[in-house]
């Protein structure tokens, strides 16, 4: 059976784990050719003698352009050209108050998650057009769309990657390249230990602590995990979505669906709190 992206070759930031790992094993083992781009050199090193012929490894900071451009370049040498690019490398700020703000820690946070993005579509759409099209996704996340699921720094960059890809959406639909965004929502990866400032160590176990617990928060009674976005991004790079571009995918178990009280029937409405006995008995 024909894999959903036969013949297509990927770049993928960030995946050398995480999100990103989970999109490097699952695109794969759908046909694609992969370069794996991170800072990790050890556990990129990995991936290739994983997938021989497959995963090629480029040590890439987002915060460099010129390291961006040489992935891209690696992708076109290895492959003959690319086609999917999924922008996911990420990290989080410290929760902290507003007076707390750096211009340099704000700084830092929007050099990953939005300029390392924006440049990589600039280097990204030119080997795209030679192949007649392609698909770019970038991760969003449910702190850009509401408040309250992330640091302020974070939630805003998050909240630009959404606008930016739909104004790429805009400039490169009709050229047959394709831009969406995935907005994960509690998903187990070492980004929630990131937020409280804890080594990468440390991190890693906090997320083994999302897995076991963060079924309890969300109506859909599973944890988040990586393959869960990883699907998310096969299907927004695959064939299946050609006619989807310049929208946001939310995967987050339901959480954003409304207050706590509109799926767990343990919680008080708002109205009740305030109307009391004033609210007709149910029949």
């Amino acid at each position: 059976m024909a894999g959903r992206l036969d013949g297509k070759v990927a770049m993928i930031t960030g995946a050398a784990s995480g999100i990103g790992l989970g999109t490097v094993e699952l695109f794969v083992a759908e046909g694609a050719q992969v370069v794996a781009a991170d800072i990790q050199d050890e556990k990129g090193a990995m991936l290739e003698k994983r997938f021989p012929g497959k995963v090629v490894y480029a040590h890439c900071d987002v915060t460099s352009e010129a390291e961006i451009e040489a992935a891209v370049k690696k992708a076109k040498t290895e492959f003959g050209s690319l086609d999917i690019l999924f922008n996911n490398a990420g990290i989080s700020d410290r929760m902290s108050s507003i007076p707390e703000i750096t211009a340099e820690g704000w700084s830092w946070i929007f050099d990953i998650l939005v300029r390392g993005p924006a440049l990589g579509m600039k280097h990204a759409v030119p080997l795209m057009l030679e192949r007649g099209g392609g698909s770019i996704i970038n991760t969003a996340s449910i702190a850009g769309l509401q408040a309250g699921y992330g640091p302020i720094a974070y939630s805003t960059a998050k909240a630009g990657v959404i606008h930016m890809s739909r104004v790429a959406a805009a400039q490169l639909s009709p050229q047959k390249i394709r831009v969406n965004a995935i907005c994960p929502g509690l998903i187990a990866t070492s980004i929630f230990g990131a937020s409280f400032g804890l080594p990468r160590e440390v991190a890693d176990q906090m997320a083994a602590q999302v897995a076991e617990n963060a079924s309890k928060a969300q109506p859909v009674p599973k944890a988040g995990l990586p393959d869960d976005i990883a699907q998310a991004a096969l299907y927004l790079a695959s064939d299946a979505a050609a006619f989807v571009s310049g929208t946001h995918l939310v995967v987050d178990g339901g959480i954003t669906v409304g207050s706590r009280h509109a799926w767990d029937t343990t919680q008080v409405s708002p109205f009740a709190t305030i109307l009391g006995d004033m609210i007709p008995a149910q029949p």
